[in-house]
């Protein structure tokens, strides 16, 4: 899977739409289980990009991924968004392989970073100015936790509350507060250093009311 090969993946499924296409593919119908990959496809390479840092490892990650959800469709419940379901998925096969990484290397490593890749999971660019700050500040997440890594992501990224993200991580809401703070904390000490004046063009936005 290519993120290109969803260009239009950024628009949202009418939540009706969604359900009607779950539903039919609950019943065996794979072209519709392949219009939800075409729909969340992008959304989940650049989570999991994010996380991983390496194009085909991420491309590995999500193919799992989707197999494991179609092969659990059976066990999904509507009352949990699709969402939130996949992205559970997502994250615990990703977090095994860095676990399986970790285990080979003795460390898992978060320093690679390809800019030219970036617009796989971030097409927003205004300035130069914009893609600079933006560099800056996703390769100070790179240096984050995992799991702080994926709070942030889902938190800024994926506009998750706290308790949905809690749901995908399968940690309380008030301990996903707690890492969105220090990963706040640790983002504020990378970068202010190399911004100086220009912290303000810079908001994390406290998750307290989240």
């Amino acid at each position: 899977m290519v993120a290109s090969d969803a260009a239009n993946a950024d628009a949202q499924m009418p939540r009706t739409e969604e359900a009607q296409l779950i539903a039919r593919a609950q019943r065996g119908r794979p072209e519709a289980f392949r219009a939800l990959v075409s729909a969340y496809q992008q959304r989940l390479y650049g989570f999991v990009w994010r996380l991983v840092r390496d194009h085909h490892e991420a491309e590995d990650v999500c193919q799992a991924a989707f197999v494991k959800a179609y092969e659990s469709l059976a066990s999904y419940s509507a009352e949990y968004a699709f969402s939130t379901w996949l992205f559970t998925i997502a994250y615990r096969v990703a977090l095994n392989n860095m676990r399986k990484r970790k285990a080979l290397t003795g460390d898992v490593d978060f320093s690679r970073f390809d800019a030219g890749s970036d617009a796989a999971a971030d097409s927003v660019a205004n300035t130069e100015e914009a893609r600079r700050m933006r560099e800056l500040v996703w390769t100070a997440v790179d240096d984050l936790t995992p799991v702080q890594k994926s709070t942030v992501l889902l938190f800024y990224k994926e506009n998750k509350s706290c308790q949905t993200i809690g749901e995908i991580l399968g940690i309380p809401a008030v301990t996903v507060k707690s890492h969105l703070h220090r990963a706040r904390e640790k983002l504020r000490g990378a970068l202010e250093a190399q911004l100086a004046d220009g912290w303000g063009t810079i908001r994390f936005n406290d998750a307290a009311s989240a």
